[in-house]
């Protein structure tokens, strides 16, 4: 089975203070431009539904007023769907081309090519873990969910230009190598914005 990233460029800080604002402005954006893609997701999940999980707007609407949220663990991952949603909504997508689609543990293949370059700050791997804001549930497996601060994607940019002064890079595989250049892409995106970093789901 497959999975992929969706990486999302936007500022940590007030993405996760949009859970439990109770903004209705955002609920009705939400309705406005999702309303295909919440049809589309209440169709797939159809089966879920009908045993007791929230509709995607439902998950999107306990995420945005706080709660109430669903007691069964089973239905956590519509509650991590709605906050990517909102990531969708407020933040950049960006360029996935080397994470979608990914099989098997190919996620720490490319972590071993950050380190290999020096670059501990960040890490793929991290998209897979259920770093969601509380009070949300953490689903029990997809989505998954990371994030990198403004810092420690300065902090990794530091720590490549460090290793391209150094002149000492390692033979990568090609794969791992443009990988690797995409998620230099990102962080390069975070850099041009001020107080901006990145956002990532496993799915």
């Amino acid at each position: 089975m497959s999975s992929g990233l969706s990486v999302y460029l936007l500022d940590p800080a007030r993405t996760r203070a949009l859970v439990g604002s109770r903004d209705e402005q955002l609920l009705e954006v939400i309705r406005g431009n999702f309303a295909e893609d919440l049809a589309r997701a209440d169709d797939w999940f159809s089966h879920a539904i009908e045993d007791g999980a929230p509709t995607a707007y439902e998950a999107l609407e306990a995420v945005v007023n706080g709660g109430p949220f669903s007691e069964d663990g089973e239905h956590a991952f519509q509650y991590g769907y709605a906050y990517k949603r909102l990531c969708d909504l407020t933040g950049s997508f960006l360029d996935n081309s080397s994470f979608c689609p990914f099989r098997g543990s190919w996620l720490s293949v490319v972590d071993e090519g950050l380190r290999a370059l020096g670059i501990t700050a960040v890490s793929v791997e991290e998209f897979s873990y259920s770093d969601f804001p509380d009070p949300l549930p953490r689903p029990y497996e997809a989505p998954g969910c990371g994030e990198w601060s403004p810092e420690q994607c300065a902090k990794a940019l530091e720590q490549f230009e460090e290793t391209k002064r150094k002149g000492h890079a390692p033979p990568l595989e090609p794969e791992v190598v443009e990988a690797v250049m995409d998620v230099i892409g990102w962080l390069g995106h975070a850099a041009a914005r001020p107080g901006f970093g990145i956002i990532g789901f496993r799915s």
